[in-house]
């Protein structure tokens, strides 16, 4: 009987769920490589047209990322002119996939490229005298490069002209290290991308604290193939081969201690290849009294140093976040970054120039992600949502990129402790409604605070499963995704979680501390003792293009923000907590609050929050 009703709300519910899901989709707005049209190629090489990009050799002295200058020529320039970046090189048919019909004519070109730049980018006299010169940005991806010229804009592409290849000194040397907590305290994971396979060298970290023997641990070797993609363009066009991913977890660590690292491959004749230097520090031990300073934004996504118009207006804050991260890498501890992180949409390059543009981020300090919609919807592949965000990847590269303390990584929820906080992170690609696995998850995670060591209970996915002043959700009348806090309300509530952090809505929002649509405390600023309701935050102005606000005053909205920005939690000690939104074109702080309590006010008795029974009854 239980069952049928659920069945019978979905039904109910169903229309708004699509609706909402379609809303979000349209606000994100489309992939710039989803723009060309690269299966309508036609040649139109001309012998008066060239394109030509020098240095030939890249990172001869070991550097990933590499300038190069790109010299155009040609007889009929037009401003719909623009110029493709290949990789690998060579991108004529013979690598095409027909995904279903065969009797489709074969397509000169089935790949799309990398990046792309229009020709009169740099230079506006291109359009007269057919001459320019672009400077693009290049990341070692395990593959040559090669650059061609096309007329005909992007819905018609023509192929004037195609350079020699360039490549870097070491397309497979190891790259992009990636931190993320093991499942447990004393455990931090190394997760690195390269173009070395187990058969022709092993991989493994080289570790060590200061003035201690070095230690080398062994790392896990993963991959996926295009037949591992659900659809196109992941499965077509949008398909790069992802190279090698290794994972190794380096145990015993002592808590807050600095560690260098490296990571390498070691051949059968004895040699090893090795990846830089770098340091991190440990976790602190459960609950330890500390400094500890955590950050929290979704929906970064990634952009382009070079200006290439491949991610113009998509996501135009993405760099100023990275940037604004970087530069006070110092003075923080761990990042969690919940969903939404590519947006690659199904186009595998992207990953690596993400995961190259946060490098100095992620190499550093723990980066922690959650499942978004555009890591995982895909229909009939089992996500709750059956839209189309993921391009087709369908939650495998986010699953296999990057590490997470899952039980199961194909189920993004899980559970994290760093010093004095608790983190549950949650995976709204899944049904999480009560009597689901994952909510039965969620309930355990929270219960398994013990909040007198560890005080700070957060709360933490993608979607909006609290409270939005969203436009589209003002429009719904729910303000939350449909169906989202119905179920997790009690939870928050029982557990006296203190935050929920959620993204997918790309602005910055902060309510009262609030359950069952009430303010629980008048207080704006600073909280202390009790603290009746949880407070709901909404920090996806990470980097894509924003999100506009309802026109409805919601009463439990204290502070909005129509910017980029990400959130930082200082702890102080057991009893005092900072939180601080700052805005990622500055790092200056515009809405801030503080908390004070002590262990017995955590205790202490709140509407359906009170323990079954007490000394009292």
């Amino acid at each position: 009987m239980g069952s049928l009703r659920l069945y019978l709300k979905l039904l109910v519910f169903l229309p708004s769920l699509m609706n909402l899901a379609l809303a979000h989709t349209h606000v994100i707005g489309e992939q710039p490589l989803s723009k060309i049209h690269i299966r309508r190629t036609s040649l139109a090489l001309h012998d008066n047209a060239s394109i030509e990009a020098h240095p030939k050799l890249l990172g001869s002295k070991g550097e990933d990322t590499a300038w190069v200058s790109v010299d155009i020529r040609s007889p009929h320039p037009s401003s719909d002119d623009w110029v493709g970046v290949f990789s690998p090189a060579k991108f004529d048919s013979s690598d095409c996939y027909s995904a279903s019909d065969t009797k489709d004519q074969q397509p000169y070109i089935c790949s799309a490229p990398i990046k792309y730049q229009y020709a009169n980018y740099s230079n506006s006299a291109y359009n007269k005298t057919g001459k320019a010169s672009l400077k693009l940005q290049l990341i070692n991806q395990r593959a040559d490069f090669s650059f061609a010229l096309f007329s005909g804009g992007l819905s018609n592409p023509k192929l004037v002209a195609v350079s020699t290849y360039i490549s870097f000194a070491n397309p497979k040397a190891p790259l992009y290290p990636r931190l993320a907590l093991g499942k447990s305290w004393d455990e931090m994971t190394v997760t690195w991308t390269s173009g070395y396979n187990i058969d022709e060298a092993v991989p493994f970290v080289e570790w060590a604290s200061h003035g201690n023997p070095k230690t080398q641990s062994p790392a896990g070797t993963l991959t996926f193939t295009r037949n591992s993609m659900c659809g196109a363009p992941a499965r077509t066009v949008g398909w790069r081969d992802p190279g090698l991913i290794h994972t190794s977890f380096l145990r015993g660590l002592w808590p807050n201690t600095e560690y260098t690292y490296r990571v390498g491959h070691h051949f059968s004749d004895g040699s090893i290849i090795w990846g830089k230097n770098y340091t991190f520090k440990s976790p602190p031990y459960p609950g330890q009294d500390s400094l500890q300073r955590v950050i929290v934004f979704g929906d970064m996504g990634k952009a382009e140093r070079d200006g290439s118009n491949e991610y113009s207006n998509y996501q135009p804050g993405s760099l100023n976040t990275t940037d604004q991260l970087i530069k006070d890498l110092k003075n923080i501890d761990i990042v969690f970054h919940i969903g939404d992180i590519v947006y690659s949409n199904g186009y595998i390059s992207q990953w690596d120039q993400f995961t190259s543009q946060v490098e100095p981020i992620t190499s550093t300090v723990p980066y922690m992600i959650a499942s978004g919609n555009h890591e995982r919807d895909w229909p009939n592949t089992g996500s709750f949502y059956d839209g189309t965000d993921s391009g087709g990847e369908c939650g495998v590269l986010a699953e296999t990129m990057f590490y997470v303390p899952a039980e199961n990584r194909a189920k993004f929820w899980y559970s994290a402790d760093y010093g004095m906080f608790h983190f549950c992170i949650a995976d709204t690609e899944h049904d999480w409604r009560e009597g689901t696995e994952q909510y039965k998850f969620i309930d355990k995670c929270l219960a398994s605070a013990d909040r007198q060591k560890q005080p700070w209970l957060i709360f933490a996915a993608h979607r909006v499963l609290g409270y939005s002043s969203d436009y589209y959700y003002g429009l719904e009348g729910s303000f939350e995704e449909p169906m989202g806090r119905e179920s997790l309300q009690k939870l928050w509530q029982k557990y006296k979680v203190d935050m929920a952090f959620f993204g997918h809505v790309h602005n910055y929002e902060r309510t009262c501390p609030i359950y069952q649509n009430q303010c629980v405390n008048s207080e704006t600023s600073h909280y202390s003792g009790v603290m009746n309701g949880t407070i709901h935050v909404v920090v996806g102005g990470g980097g894509s293009h924003l999100s506009k606000f309802s026109q409805v005053n919601t009463s439990w909205s204290l502070y909005k923000d129509y910017d980029y920005g990400f959130v930082k939690l200082t702890a102080f000690n057991h009893s005092s907590l900072l939180f601080e939104y700052k805005k990622s074109s500055n790092g200056k702080v515009y809405d801030s609050f503080t908390i004070s309590r002590d262990y017995r006010d955590v205790l202490a008795c709140v509407h359906d929050g009170c323990e079954p029974t007490t000394l009292a009854s």
